[in-house]
């Protein structure tokens, strides 16, 4: 990746953890706070639409932070390195409890007449888009482990033909 391509992303990324950031601390309490002055108790699905915004916010955090430390990686051509899987691995396990998060969501909304049966299988066509970037990430992660077999290969490799020669 070029020097302008991990700026990009930096950038883009910089957006994302502020939006993320300011919809839980901004805009969850002030969602909250008018459920809580409407006449009568909050409604479950409210309340549980208000803890999936943090959790998916939790979710996006954590994926910026990884993607964010893999590009400083790429950056500094360190990648194909066992240190990488560390910031894998997060990315994985949070995009798939985000997954569970949706389809608990969608569990909890279906019973009832106030959310329409369309949106609940909206919501669970999207925990199922989840399951598949979570698979997606994990079959990149196994790429990411063979080449760095590779690397460490090829790096043996030279030392043994240097030695060589």
């Amino acid at each position: 990746m070029s020097r302008i391509s991990i700026m990009a992303l930096r950038g883009i990324l910089s957006v994302v953890l502020a939006g993320t950031l300011f919809v839980q601390v901004g805009m969850v309490p002030m969602i909250a706070v008018n459920e809580v002055a409407r006449p009568g108790a909050p409604e479950v699905p409210a309340v549980a639409l208000l803890a999936y915004l943090v959790l998916a916010g939790i979710v996006i955090e954590i994926c910026a932070v990884c993607v964010w430390k893999l590009a400083t990686r790429v950056a500094r051509s360190t990648v194909f390195d066992p240190a990488s899987f560390k910031y894998v691995s997060p990315i994985i396990v949070s995009v798939a409890a985000g997954s569970l998060a949706t389809f608990a969501l969608a569990a909890l909304l279906a019973p009832g007449e106030d959310i329409a049966p369309g949106m609940v299988l909206l919501i669970g066509g999207f925990g199922i888009l989840l399951a598949g970037i979570s698979v997606i990430v994990y079959v990149l992660r196994q790429l990411l482990i063979q080449a760095t077999r590779t690397e460490a290969q090829a790096a043996a490799l030279r030392t043994e033909l240097g030695g060589v020669i």
